[in-house]
Order: structure tokens, then sequence, then C-alpha cells
């Protein structure tokens, strides 16, 4: 082994493609594989986010609709049958709290959450939660149970 023979390890130098832009000698001189003109040719372009070449973009060629309520609050509605559901499961005992629900996968911990009336309740149970729809209140009582608005 001499200095006229060493190379590096079989593996270690990775060739990253064929090198653009260096003269017409190369093979990809010129226009360095960009085409002719036009923005994409360009130094510093970037594809603006919707943009479609000039023509009028779908989101200004699709009209405006409706209204959005800012004030509007989203609740997280759970049905008295998922509930009666969870009592037959043996997941819950007496008492249903907002960490109980968010434990059991059935609302986030900053989702506001609403008793729904669907279904019906057997089990005795002290529910909490944010609303109660005025059905979902009267089962809950009907059943021996208590609902508390947070």
């Amino acid at each position: 082994m001499n200095l006229s023979n060493l190379k590096p390890a079989k593996g270690a130098v990775q060739k990253a493609g064929k090198t653009i832009g260096r003269g017409q000698g190369s093979g990809k001189g010129g226009t360095a594989t960009r085409g002719h003109k036009g923005a994409k040719s360009r130094s510093g372009y970037s594809k603006k986010l919707g943009f479609e070449g000039g023509q009028m973009p779908l989101q200004r060629r699709v009209p405006k609709f409706g209204f959005t309520n800012i004030n509007r609050k989203e609740y997280r509605g759970i049905n008295l049958d998922t509930l009666q559901q969870l009592v037959e499961d043996k997941k819950v005992k007496k008492e249903v709290t907002l960490d109980d629900l968010v434990e059991l996968r059935l609302a986030h911990k900053n989702d506001l959450v609403k008793i729904l009336g669907r279904g019906e309740l057997k089990a005795t149970l002290k529910i909490s939660a944010h609303k109660f729809t005025a059905s979902a209140k009267a089962a809950i009582e009907a059943a021996g149970g208590e609902a508390i608005s947070l």
C-alpha cells in the first residue's frame, strides 16, 4: 500500500448527483436544468400558497358565503346511552366528573361538555358537566341521580 492507491472505504463516499450550473462543458450548464425564463428559473423564487400561475386562484373564484359567529361556544355532546354503557362496562361507579370523561377519552381537557338526552339512564349517577339538555336533566333526576352544572 502506498499513496498512489489510497481510497476511501466502500460506501463511505456518496456522490450527490450531477453538478449543475458550472458551465457548458459540464453538460448541465446554461440554464442549469431550470428551463428558459419565467418565475421558476429565477433565484429566490418561492411558490406562493394558492398561486395558480396568474390564473384567478380557487379561493378567490369561489364566492364568500354565510356568517361565522366569533362568540360561538362549541360543546362536546355526550348522550345518556353512552353514560349507561360506561356503567354497564363498570368504567364509572356513582360519579361522573370532567376528569373521568377526559380519562375515558370522551372529551379533551379544555372541552366544554354538554349532556344530551338520547337513550335512557337506569343507573343513579352524580354527573358534573357544563350544560345539560332539559330532557337529559329530567332523565338523570328520574333515575335518582344529580345533574351538577359547572
